[in-house]
């Protein structure tokens, strides 16, 4: 079972989407809303890898009718539409999203051209508007409810993934702007920005990245990566009751990272400053797998 930090139950009886439900971040949050009672839906484009997480979920005891696998793409406004109206009509209900869905590759502004800038702008903010919008149509305005939108440590720019960068500082100016505006219908709005985190995402670079990214913990004040478990944990407390007065802000995840500046000189903490029950991980995710560029 996993191994959340919450109250057992906090989210019984509550629905709750899941984009990007099939792996990484998505499938962590997904395994422990599940163990917290929640009922599931999973958003993917990959049938698959949503089959898979399901499977997961079944085998460490949610109930057959709590968890659900929709294949969209979010990218399509007529596609976000049919996929809602299909989970209420299985749920009755929706009471949370996880916009989580996302993705991008790495390249220097001058290669990028305009169907790649595209692709990226439509997966990170498009969908993640589409997919918050229809939820709010369709329920949210009438019953209220909390939305979780994904975005990343882009403060002081995203070199060599610029249009990452544009597409997630859309989306923290998306979710200001629903947070005010949906206020008066009792919904939420906040937004998780992760830093390094050492997620199944990073084995989709490049074989040439791997060095890169293995330098990348010396960056980072707190010296590691971040894990899957603790990017869930806080998008959990944003949605859980504890953050009820919490609308319109963004959670950074990141270890301190965006606040290294050049000549500061080595940042990263000694290890044995990260044994410390202060800054050590937490690893509530027993299906966690390290990716495979730091298994060598």
């Amino acid at each position: 079972m996993y191994q959340s930090v919450f109250r057992p139950a906090l989210f019984e009886g509550q629905v709750v989407v899941v984009t990007g439900g099939g792996s990484g971040i998505g499938r962590c949050v997904a395994h422990e809303l599940a163990s917290l009672g929640a009922m599931v839906a999973l958003v993917g484009r990959n049938t698959d890898k949503l089959a898979a997480v399901r499977g997961e979920l079944l085998q460490a005891g949610a109930a057959n009718s709590s968890v659900s696998s929709h294949s969209a793409d979010i990218r399509d406004e007529a596609a976000v539409k049919a996929l809602v109206a299909q989970i209420l009509s299985q749920h009755g209900r929706i009471n949370a999203l996880v916009n989580n869905a996302g993705g991008q590759y790495i390249a220097p502004l001058a290669t990028i051209g305009a169907k790649g800038w595209q692709a990226v702008l439509d997966t990170n903010l498009t969908g993640g508007f589409l997919m918050a919008r229809e939820c709010f149509v369709q329920h949210m305005a009438a019953h209220g409810g909390a939305v979780v939108n994904m975005v990343a440590d882009m403060w002081g720019s995203m070199p060599g993934m610029g249009h990452s960068g544009a597409a997630r500082a859309g989306m923290v100016s998306f979710t200001e702007t629903a947070a005010a505006e949906w206020a008066p219908h009792g919904v939420r709005v906040n937004a998780i920005a992760p830093g390094y985190i050492a997620s199944s995402g990073m084995d989709h670079y490049p074989p040439e990245a791997a060095a890169m990214l293995r330098k990348m913990p010396a960056t980072v004040p707190l010296g590691r990566f971040g894990n899957e478990a603790e990017v869930s944990a806080s998008i959990v407390f944003l949605l859980s009751p504890a953050a009820s007065f919490i609308s319109g802000t963004v959670l950074r995840v990141d270890g301190a990272r965006p606040q290294v500046r050049m000549g500061m000189g080595p940042v990263a903490a000694s290890a044995e400053v990260q044994k410390r029950a202060a800054v050590r991980p937490f690893e509530g995710f027993p299906l966690y797998q390290t990716p495979k560029v730091f298994q060598s």
